[in-house]
């Protein structure tokens, strides 16, 4: 049996976790060879349908990226790593823009110097919308691109990048606009994991009511579980079309507000919330809700898990 070769870099976070459980759930041999500046917190090498190897290495490192590209040689390459933290852009904004598109001009550039015909999945993010109005929700691909943070600014240039080496290279890239994603084993400098930690915490003090800390409550994001997102990485791989543009995302809204008071509900705990001004950002989207019509007419997919399993299943983690 031929296996497929897939080469993951930002391996050790937990979409790419979730990828590796995707495959090997549902019996697909595979190779995959990970790259990341950091050691994964998971055992990689237990799966019995796919054969997992790790290395260690900056993708900045432009000589060593384009021997272990060479040697590898995918079919697949899922592009996941970048610094991914919308608070961190507002703090270290050159090294975030610089970080976020050179690994992946390095990337795709290697990819076209060496010859390989391979499949690259380009992973935005629905922070490329920026600000917009309430009234052009659900946003689809063809929404104006109106970033508002340093982060969201690398990722459309990524988008761009890809564009350019699609349209004059011909080489076969996919991208993707992912909404917030959550599922364990996600560092908890992200909104959910960090109010699971929280509540749970408090669920373990005495007193009826608790406090937990917060940045805007208000906002109204599209959160989608990543072994949905995964999914449709996958199936993006098998059935996207190379030069398309792909929302991943649940086509539902929800406030912070009512995500609170979910994972509150179902630990049993009465919250009151208090806001730190350092948490807040200068200019933060107030609504994003995506369409995922697109994705669902190329390739059939659907999202499976639903905001209360998806919560469910991160307080039990973290519990």
């Amino acid at each position: 049996m031929i296996k497929n070769r897939y080469l993951i870099t930002g391996f050790s976070g937990f979409v790419s976790k979730h990828f590796l459980d995707y495959l090997e759930n549902n019996n697909i041999s595979s190779i995959v060879l990970g790259i990341d500046i950091n050691y994964p917190e998971f055992d990689y090498k237990h799966y019995k349908w796919v054969s997992c190897d790790f290395t260690k290495r900056n993708l900045l490192d432009k000589i060593h990226v384009e021997k272990i590209i060479t040697d590898f040689r995918p079919n697949y390459i899922l592009h996941l790593a970048s610094i991914s933290s919308v608070a961190r852009s507002w703090k270290e904004p050159v090294e975030s823009f610089t970080n976020n598109t050179t690994i992946f001009l390095n990337l795709i550039e290697t990819v076209r110097l060496a010859g390989i015909n391979c499949r690259i999945l380009s992973i935005g993010s629905s922070e490329e919308y920026g600000n917009v109005n309430k009234n052009d929700l659900p946003l689809k691909e063809t929404h104006l691109l109106q970033p508002v943070s340093p982060y969201a600014v690398a990722r459309v240039s990524q988008e761009m990048i890809s564009k350019v080496y699609v349209e004059s290279y011909g080489m076969d890239i996919i991208m993707t606009r992912s909404f917030n994603h959550i599922g364990t084993f996600q560092k908890d400098i992200f909104v959910i994991p960090s109010f699971a930690k929280q509540l749970i915490a408090l669920k373990k003090n005495i007193s009826l009511f608790k406090d937990l800390t917060t940045g805007d409550t208000s906002i109204i994001r599209d959160f989608i579980d990543v072994r949905d997102v995964v999914n449709a990485y996958y199936i993006l791989f098998q059935k996207g079309k190379k030069g398309n543009i792909y929302n991943i995302c649940s086509g539902k809204g929800i406030s912070l507000n009512e995500v609170i008071k979910i994972m509150a509900n179902k630990l049993e705990i009465s919250i009151t919330h208090h806001i730190d001004r350092s948490l807040l950002r200068p200019n933060d989207n107030k609504a994003i809700v995506g369409s995922n019509e697109k994705i669902k007419n190329d390739t059939s997919w659907i999202p499976y898990y639903s905001i209360e399993q998806s919560l469910k299943d991160v307080l039990d983690f973290y519990n």
